[in-house]
């Protein structure tokens, strides 16, 4: 079985990444420790990486598997253009394959089962864990518009309480590309809220998904303990009526 390796600093990165076999498909996991679905998909890489074996002697790992914070390791994060938490990055060879954002198990175990199989077909561990289960590495039948909706609700469900505070935004807190997200990212900064971010315009699926499930047709969008606050006119009515509407959130020292 192979087990998931936390990577603390990019010069752990470059290390691990530089001793991996070509054929070695690398699973990258971006989390943050204030996102629930991030917890939710630890577990599902943790028994996904129970199903495939290490090196063996002379044999390199068919996989390897690391897990990495995404707002620790932000130039990594950028590097592989990751926007929101849980994500995954399936490399090999230092070329990246797949991308998977979300928490959906399900598009999670396809990607790693495509990928996992040996690049030239050859034996070994990797031929054994793509043949070992006909039914696991299946095609999964295609799902009908309402199961399509039904999963991207579920998805959206888990998103807007990934963080207590979650802003859904057009671009990211250090490259806004509106200007009304451009001031809500100010407003939460001057009230010292900490907050998850969500790139609406890196995911179309959310973004349109989003309109639907908030019934609020534009963006930013701010969302608080899992429901929905507002934009940024309404952050800013809120605040004029209480000073104190982020007080919960803040995380600027009391004053004395």
């Amino acid at each position: 079985m192979s087990t998931i390796t936390e990577i603390k600093s990019v010069e752990e990165w470059e290390a691990h990444v530089a001793g991996l076999a070509p054929s070695t498909l690398l699973v990258a996991s971006f989390h943050a420790p204030w996102a629930a679905p991030c917890a939710q998909m630890a577990t599902v890489l943790e028994a996904l990486a129970d199903e495939y074996p290490p090196a063996t002697g002379a044999e390199p790992a068919s996989t390897s598997w690391v897990a990495l914070n995404a707002e620790d390791l932000s130039d990594i994060s950028e590097l592989y253009d990751v926007t929101a938490v849980p994500f995954l990055v399936l490399l090999r060879n230092g070329q990246v394959l797949d991308t998977v954002s979300g928490s959906s198990a399900l598009k999670v175990r396809t990607a790693i089962e495509q990928h996992a199989q040996a690049p030239t077909g050859g034996g070994g561990a990797a031929a054994a864990t793509a043949t070992a289960d006909p039914i696991d590495t299946a095609p999964a039948p295609a799902l009908s518009p309402e199961q399509q909706k039904e999963e991207l609700f579920k998805r959206l469900g888990d998103l807007v309480k990934a963080a207590s505070v979650m802003l859904f935004m057009k671009g990211t807190p250090s490259d806004p590309k509106c200007g009304f997200s451009r001031q809500l990212v100010a407003i939460l900064r001057e009230q010292g809220v900490k907050y998850g971010f969500f790139n609406i315009l890196a995911d179309d699926e959310v973004r349109q998904g989003l309109k639907e499930y908030a019934d609020w047709p534009t963006f930013p969008q701010l969302w608080m303990k899992g429901e929905l606050v507002g934009g940024l006119d309404i952050i800013k009515e809120e605040l004029e009526g209480d000073e104190d509407f982020f007080a919960e959130f803040s995380v600027k020292p009391a004053a004395a």
